[in-house]
């Protein structure tokens, strides 16, 4: 897997806890972001367009456009988030044997079931586990240099549904300020995905400032190829809560 260019910051959001005090219902919260994320999708071809040429790096490193939204609720003994990402990547390349122009859109849907095993809502360790659910299309033009043999195009769309395990941990600094920490992977019908982020929280008077970090992979088998795809970056935005 390879990352080089780095993409302008983009509308996302993400997984967070909401820091309100326990009561006795439920708190909510959600979260928009700014991510600036550093981007790679390597393909892998089964059936190779031209001269034998099976592996693709940066076949996509540029981010066109992203959005991702975290909705979550908590209570005093068990919790839920719901994750919408979309992402639109485009990109061409120059190989030794071919050019690439490729465009690839991924739709990521993530639904957990929270267990918190802190003393207080909002602090200490929670375990999660849920579905993690992707549709991906892909359309790619193959031009090869030797003007003898043909173009080639190829489009592909498929779904996956994923089992997700993880687990995240809360710390209060202060009155105002927070860290999050947080890791999950998922297993199925992909050949596997996971991700990772740290966090520190801000608290104001109807939310929470949040500036950490985040890095999400995942390798998707698609029919007659495979896609490597990493995405990973500073992040910040504000968490509304109610």
């Amino acid at each position: 897997m390879t990352t080089r260019v780095y993409s302008p910051a983009l509308l996302l959001a993400l997984a967070m806890p909401s820091p309100a005090a326990a009561n006795d219902g439920w708190d909510w919260s959600f979260a928009p972001y700014l991510w600036a994320p550093t981007i790679a999708a390597d393909l892998r071809e089964d059936a190779p367009p031209a001269e034998n040429q099976r592996d693709f790096g940066d076949w996509i490193d540029k981010l066109e456009f992203a959005f991702l939204g975290h909705l979550e609720g908590r209570g005093d003994r068990v919790g839920l988030f719901a994750d919408v990402i979309y992402l639109s990547l485009g990109d061409s390349h120059d190989y030794p044997r071919l050019r690439t122009e490729a465009d690839l859109d991924a739709g990521i849907v993530e639904l957990a079931a929270v267990l918190p095993l802190g003393d207080e809502r909002s602090q200490g360790l929670d375990l999660f586990t849920g579905l993690r659910y992707f549709n991906v299309g892909t359309k790619t033009r193959f031009e090869p240099v030797n003007d003898l043999l043909p173009v080639v195009s190829r489009d592909r769309d498929a779904t996956f549904s994923d089992l997700m395990l993880g687990a995240r941990y809360t710390m209060r600094l202060s009155d105002r300020w927070g860290l999050t920490v947080r890791g999950d992977g998922s297993v199925g019908e992909t050949d596997g995905s996971w991700s990772a982020s740290a966090n520190v929280q801000y608290r104001t008077g109807h939310g929470f400032w949040v500036f950490g970090y985040r890095y999400l992979q995942a390798d998707l088998p698609m029919r007659g190829s495979s896609v490597d795809l990493a995405l990973s970056g500073p992040q910040v935005g504000y968490a509304f809560t109610f």
